[in-house]
C-alpha cells in the first residue's frame, strides 16, 4: 500500500511539473520590483514544482547518466564511467531541488531561473 502511494504521488508531482510554464520562470533581467504579483507567485510555483521533482526524482540520473554515456562514449565508458556520472548528477540535481525548495520564495538566482540546465530530469540536455 505505501508503494502505491508512492508511486501514485510521484505520478501527480509528474503532471503538475509538466502543466506549469517555466518560460515565465526564466528571464533574467526581470525583478520583484518590476513585476506584477501573478508573475512573482508563477515564479515561485514554478521554482517549488521544479525543486520538489528534483529532490524526490533526481535519482533518475543514474541510469540516464549510464544511458547517454553508453551510446556517445560505447560500451565501456558506458559501463564504467555512466555509474559514476549518474552518481555525481544525481546528487546534484537532488541537492539542488532541495535547495530550490529551501529558497522558493526568494527570486534567486535570476527572477526563480533554475539553478542548471535542463531544468528537469527527464528533459533533453543541451549541447
Amino acid at each position: 500500500m505505501g508503494q502505491l502511494r508512492s508511486l501514485v504521488a510521484t505520478a501527480l508531482l509528474l503532471a503538475a511539473s509538466l502543466c506549469v510554464q517555466p518560460a515565465q520562470a526564466t528571464d533574467q533581467f526581470k525583478t520583484v520590483e518590476t513585476s506584477t504579483p501573478q508573475e512573482v507567485v508563477g515564479g515561485m510555483s514554478v521554482k517549488m514544482v521544479r525543486g520538489v521533482a528534483n529532490a524526490t526524482l533526481g535519482w533518475w540520473e543514474l541510469p540516464k547518466q549510464v544511458y547517454q554515456t553508453f551510446h556517445e562514449e560505447g560500451v565501456g565508458m558506458g559501463l564504467t564511467v555512466g555509474p559514476l556520472k549518474g552518481l555525481g548528477m544525481t546528487l546534484v540535481r537532488t541537492l539542488s531541488g532541495v535547495g530550490e525548495v529551501l529558497t522558493f520564495p526568494f527570486p534567486y538566482p535570476g527572477f526563480y531561473a533554475p539553478y542548471f540546465e535542463p531544468e528537469f530530469v527527464w528533459q533533453k540536455e543541451r549541447k
